[in-house]
């Protein structure tokens, strides 16, 4: 029960940090907000492979082997689960400085 809290609440984490990121981006750049759609599709496959080069490896999971099935299928979902509503959030409830 422990272990299943944890994974949940830095799961939770790693998605408000990703919220964060693309916010704090969004001041810089504002094609992230003037195109949401296409920004956060594409900040989707960002944070898609961010966390199979770098997160994962960092932590103690165990790799399977390579599928290039369930790559696209995990791009599509950080495409639409991740990077669309965080893209489509920020433009709707921030406003520019």
């Amino acid at each position: 029960m422990a272990t299943a809290a944890l994974g949940l609440f830095l799961h939770f984490v790693i998605a408000f940090g990703a919220a964060t990121v693309y916010f704090v981006a969004s001041r810089f750049m504002s094609f992230l907000t003037k195109h949401a759609v296409t920004a956060g599709f594409l900040y989707g496959i960002a944070v898609y492979f961010f966390m199979q080069r770098v997160v994962i490896p960092l932590s103690a999971a165990r790799r399977s082997a390579f599928s290039l099935k369930m790559m696209v299928i995990g791009i599509v979902i950080h495409m639409f689960c991740v990077g669309l509503p965080i893209a489509l959030s920020v433009r709707k409830y921030s406003t520019p400085d």
